[in-house]
C-alpha cells in the first residue's frame, strides 16, 4: 500500500491506540488525522473527506456494547453514504460484525491488531469500496439507456403528422447499418436525428463522432477523416487518429456534406468503397466498421445535375434517405417547442419563469421561420434575456410587431425619418424578417441596416 490511498481519520478515546496509529499508517497515506472525541465526528466531516474512517466502537460511556461505535457509524453513513468505515473493538464478536456490516460499515478489526493485517484490511477495503461504485456507475449508466431507449425521441420535440412521419423512418432504418442521408433546411434538427438513429441502434454503446465538412479547409481534409503519421507534413508533430477510425464500431456523421469539392468527393468515395483508411506518411490500409449518416441543407440533386456533386457518391451515401420538414410545415409544434425554449432558457439566465401572450404564439405560427427551429430558439432566449416581461408580447420578437399592412409609403409626409424607417419596415416585412436579404434590396450592409433597426425602435 502507499501514500495514494489518501486521507484517513482514527477516531478512538484511547490516546495510545490513536498514536499507534498514526505511526503505522502515516508511512502509508497521504494525511492521518486522529480525534479523541467522537462529538467532534459531525465537525470534522463538514470540513474534510475522507478515504478511510477507523472508528473505535466503545467510547468511555459504554465500553462493551458498541451502542455509541453503532451511533456513530449511522451519523457517518447518513452524512456521507460511501464513506469506507472500520470499526474497531477489543470485544468484537461475529454477531457485532454482522450486524456493523449491514449498518454500513465496510470491515471490522479487533484490538490490538496485527499491523499487517490492519493495512491489508485498509487496502482491501478501498477496492472494495472502488468497486462497488464502479457498479453504481454501471447501474445508473444502464438506467439512463434504459431511460434514452423508452424516450429515444426526447430532444426532438414534436406531435404533427410530419414530425411523426419522421420518428417512424428513425424507428425502420435505426435498427439497420443502412446509411442514411438526412436532408433539410439550415435549423431543422439535422444532428439531433442523426442522434436519435444512433441512439436507436445497434451501435448505440459505441461512439458517435460528428464532423462539420463545411469547416474543414482541403488541405486538412485527409488528416481530419484519415489520420497521419507524425512528420509527415510540416505541423504533424504526432501521431493523428482521423474521425474515420475513431468512430470505429460506431457511427460517423458528416455534416454538410454538399460543401465538399469534387476531388474530396473523390477521397470519400474511395474510403467508403474500400471500407479501409491509410493515414497520411503509411501506407498501412486501417479497416474500419462504421454507421454512415450524412446530412446536407444543398439541393443535392440539382448538383449531380449541375456536375457538381458525383453520383455514385449520393448512391453510396442514401441507401435511405430522411426529408426534415421546415418548420413552417409543422405550426402544430410550435406551441410545444416556443414554451420548451422558453423554460430552458428561464432557468438557464435565472430568470423567473415567463408565459407568452396569446397572441404570440398566434403570430409564432403565422411567421415563416426561414431559420427554422434554431431561428425560433435563438429569438426566444434574446426575449429572455432582454424583455423585463413576465408575459412576452409580440413586441418582444421584432420581427414580429411590424405591421404587415404597411405595404404603401406615407408620400405626404416627407419627413426623411419617418419615411426611412417605413422603407425599412417594408423590406423586412417582404423578406420576413431575414436581415441579410433585406439589408441587399436596401443597398446597406448588414451592421448599417442594424443600427438603423435600433436607431428607429424597429
Amino acid at each position: 500500500m502507499d501514500k495514494e490511498i489518501g486521507k484517513i481519520l482514527i477516531v478512538d478515546d484511547d490516546e495510545d491506540v490513536l498514536l499507534a496509529a498514526k505511526m503505522l499508517l502515516k508511512k502509508h497515506a497521504h494525511q492521518v488525522t486522529i480525534e479523541k472525541n467522537p462529538n467532534k465526528i459531525p465537525f470534522l466531516l463538514n470540513n474534510e473527506t475522507y478515504d478511510v474512517i477507523l472508528l473505535d466502537m466503545n467510547f468511555s460511556k459504554d465500553i462493551t456494547s458498541g451502542k455509541e461505535g453503532f451511533h456513530w457509524l449511522n451519523q457517518i453513513t447518513e452524512r456521507v453514504p460511501d464513506a469506507v468505515v472500520i470499526l474497531i473493538t477489543a470485544f468484537g464478536d461475529v454477531e457485532m460484525a454482522v450486524r456493523a456490516l449491514k449498518e454500513g460499515a465496510t470491515d471490522f478489526v479487533l484490538k490490538p491488531w496485527q499491523n499487517e493485517k490492519l493495512l491489508a484490511t485498509i487496502s482491501a477495503a478501498i477496492k472494495l469500496k472502488k468497486s462497488y461504485n464502479e457498479v453504481d456507475k454501471l447501474k445508473k449508466a444502464k438506467k439512463q439507456l434504459q431511460d434514452d431507449s423508452n424516450e429515444p425521441f426526447k430532444n426532438i420535440l414534436g406531435k404533427s403528422p410530419a414530425i411523426k412521419r419522421i420518428f417512424s423512418i428513425i424507428e425502420k432504418v435505426a435498427k439497420t447499418d443502412a446509411n442514411v442521408l438526412v436532408l433539410g433546411e439550415n435549423g431543422t434538427g439535422k444532428e439531433l436525428v442523426a442522434r436519435a438513429i444512433h441512439q436507436k441502434s445497434m451501435r448505440k454503446d459505441n461512439v458517435f463522432i460528428g464532423v462539420d465538412m463545411g469547416a474543414i479547409t482541403e488541405t486538412l481534409f485527409e488528416s481530419e477523416l484519415f489520420g497521419h503519421k507524425k512528420g509527415s507534413f510540416t505541423d504533424a508533430k504526432e501521431d493523428r487518429t482521423g474521425r474515420f477510425e475513431a468512430a470505429n464500431s460506431g457511427t460517423l456523421f458528416l455534416d454538410e456534406i454538399g460543401n465538399l469539392n469534387l476531388p474530396l468527393q473523390s477521397k470519400l468515395l474511395t474510403v467508403l468503397q474500400n471500407r479501409h483508411v491509410t493515414r497520411i506518411g503509411t501506407n498501412r490500409p486501417i479497416p474500419v466498421d462504421i454507421r454512415l449518416i450524412c446530412a446536407t441543407n444543398m439541393p443535392i440533386y440539382e448538383m449531380v445535375h449541375n456536375n457538381e456533386f458525383r453520383q455514385d457518391l449520393v448512391y453510396r451515401i442514401n441507401t435511405v434517405e430522411l426529408h426534415l420538414p421546415a418548420l413552417r410545415d409543422r405550426q402544430e409544434d410550435i406551441p410545444l417547442l416556443a414554451h420548451h425554449f422558453m423554460e430552458m432558457y428561464c432557468k438557464k439566465y435565472r430568470k423567473s419563469m415567463k408565459t407568452f401572450a396569446p397572441n404570440t404564439i398566434k403570430q409564432f405560427q403565422k411567421y415563416m421561420w426561414p431559420g427554422n427551429i434554431r431561428e425560433l430558439q435563438h429569438a426566444i432566449e434574446r426575449a429572455v434575456i432582454m424583455s423585463d416581461n413576465d408575459c412576452l408580447a409580440p413586441d418582444d420578437f421584432f420581427f414580429l410587431s411590424i405591421n404587415p399592412h404597411a405595404d404603401k409609403i406615407n408620400v405626404e409626409n416627407y419627413n426623411l425619418e419617418s419615411v426611412e424607417k417605413s422603407v425599412i419596415q417594408k423590406a423586412i416585412d417582404k423578406h420576413l424578417g431575414n436581415i441579410s436579404k433585406a439589408a441587399k434590396e436596401l443597398g446597406l450592409t448588414r451592421a448599417s441596416l442594424y443600427r438603423r433597426l435600433e436607431k428607429h425602435g424597429l
